[in-house]
């Protein structure tokens, strides 16, 4: 289980373009959004994600760095991004669904073609958010079972700008006995 303020695992994928999306290395000033998203069959996921890319350059305002993930191969995260017209929100992608797992992600088997006409793959994990910090740690999650009802970006950048101005602590840390 993540918990806030604890380290996450680390993540090493390949972005489209050609270079590499490592966390431990992303030396952001503030910390990164991981989104993690179903792929190129879900239609909710390329809305969510031109939010995203329209905010992207906010959050880089703020020393925060943004990337887009899913278990969906190359040629389908290339897809993706040109489907949402990414000119600043970096794609990740072949995310292990063993690694999806270690982030708390749950896991979808395929119902077949979506309504958009594109096949689900036969596994992909269901979406999450996440703010990490510069050191690794948890700041911030959302994880979700369904491709509906998701954080708005929008409120994770005011958040940031509470987190900045009151040197607000993630919350949710506490492991012991209740």
């Amino acid at each position: 289980m993540l918990v806030p303020r604890k380290e996450t695992p680390d993540l090493s994928l390949p972005l489209i373009g050609g270079d590499r999306f490592t966390l431990s290395e992303d030396a952001s000033e503030r910390g990164t959004v991981v989104c993690f998203y179903r792929g190129l069959h879900c239609p909710v996921c390329a809305t969510y994600l031109r939010e995203l890319e329209r905010l992207t350059p906010e959050f880089a305002k703020r020393g925060v760095k943004t990337v887009a993930v899913s278990s969906d191969g190359v040629e389908r995260a290339e897809a993706m991004a040109e489907k949402i017209k990414a000119e600043t929100l970096r794609f990740a992608y072949d995310l292990p669904l063993t690694e999806a797992r270690d982030w708390g992600l749950f896991i979808s088997t395929s119902r077949g073609k979506t309504s958009i006409g594109i096949e689900e793959p036969a596994l992909f994990s269901e979406p999450g958010l996440f703010l990490i910090n510069p050191d690794r740690t948890l700041y911030y999650m959302s994880v979700q079972t369904m491709p509906f009802v998701r954080p708005h970006f929008s409120e994770l950048l005011a958040a940031v700008d509470f987190a900045i101005e009151k040197n607000y602590p993630a919350r949710g840390e506490y492991t012991g006995a209740v």
